[in-house]
């Protein structure tokens, strides 16, 4: 089984949890530029009440535009994201009412509501509201877990969740 995760383990090693405006995966190097707010998951400032997350409108959803169930792919993996009813906005740290941004999840389920998704190689992060990304995986089977969340990286649980499992080849 070990086997199975290494080449994913390495390849997500070479991939950031953070995305910048070129809305490209960049290496973990290249990262650390990114704005501290979003590096350090944008919190309120201290003594700052901490609001609510924000309710979901009816029939809000999120969606991978191109990936279906059962795809075969290349890689590296072009993937655009999609939110029906919500905004998408930047995790900047002020709560807006539906609104939110991305984040997909590789080899896992939704994260629970609420729930601050932390940072790293199978929880990455488009908090510069991306709705395109590029994710480089070994060859293999996975599911990848597209996960809603406000603007302190806090999901929204299932109602804003869908996933796919992909081959790539």
């Amino acid at each position: 089984m070990f086997k199975q995760f290494l080449p994913l383990a390495i390849c997500l090693v070479m991939t950031t949890a953070c995305n910048n405006n070129s809305e490209k995966t960049e290496t973990a190097e290249a990262a650390k530029t990114d704005t501290p707010a979003h590096d350090a998951h944008a919190v309120p400032p201290a003594g700052a009440e901490i609001p609510p997350v924000p309710e979901i409108p009816a029939e809000a959803k999120v969606y991978f535009k191109n990936l279906k169930d059962g795809s075969t792919v290349s890689s590296p993996i072009k993937i655009e994201m999609a939110v029906d009813k919500m905004a998408l906005d930047t995790a900047n740290g002020k709560i807006k009412p539906a609104s939110g941004h991305h984040h997909i999840l590789i080899g896992l389920d939704s994260v629970l509501a609420g729930e601050v998704i932390r940072k790293d190689s199978t929880h990455l992060h488009y908090g510069n509201a991306q709705s395109q990304a590029e994710v480089i995986l070994a060859p293999g089977k996975y599911k990848l877990t597209l996960q809603f969340a406000d603007a302190l990286h806090r999901s929204y649980g299932t109602k804003l969740t869908s996933s796919v499992n992909i081959t790539v080849k």
